[in-house]
């Protein structure tokens, strides 16, 4: 059980760093970046930033991936999918799939270029979008995070 205990400890890592992260720039940067006054300030700040992210988001995000199937596949769990008590795995899952197709296919094959598209013409408009996707995103992994913890501890509110 000791590598059980250490999936464990880096899913948690992970999780903590990707979704503190995910706060971080839903709650700091973005607003931030707003309100700059050049277009070109906040196009270039942002990718800055979102620039170093990316790789810590990718690494977390793997990382929470295979420490979790991990740890279903060490407690044979995957009947847990098929019970509705479990919806935070089921939850915990879709969140995962979420943020991989965003890292690893949607941001560096489409929505890199959407950005810069139309960040040139209205910075406004572009970064409100974003920070609309950025908070579901957020509180869907709060909600998550949160039914994870309780459920993980036998609390299954139904």
């Amino acid at each position: 059980m000791e590598h059980f205990t250490l999936a464990r400890v880096i899913h948690i890592v992970a999780v903590v760093l990707w979704i503190g992260g995910v706060s971080m720039v839903t709650t700091v940067i973005i607003p931030a970046v707003k309100k700059m006054k050049s277009k070109e300030d906040q196009l270039k700040t942002f990718e800055q930033i979102e620039g170093r992210f990316a790789l810590q988001a990718k690494i977390t995000t793997v990382l929470t991936g295979l420490s979790g199937f991990y740890m279903l596949y060490v407690l044979d769990a995957w009947d847990r999918y098929l019970d509705y008590r479990y919806w935070w795995i089921h939850a915990m899952t879709l969140v995962w799939i979420l943020f991989t197709l965003v890292l690893f296919i949607l941001e560096p094959f489409v929505l890199y270029k959407l950005f810069r598209k139309y960040g040139e013409k209205d910075p406004a408009k572009t970064f409100r979008i974003m920070h609309r996707a950025h908070w579901i995103l957020l509180l869907l992994s709060l909600i998550t995070t949160a039914g994870a913890v309780a459920g993980s501890h036998g609390w299954f509110w139904v």
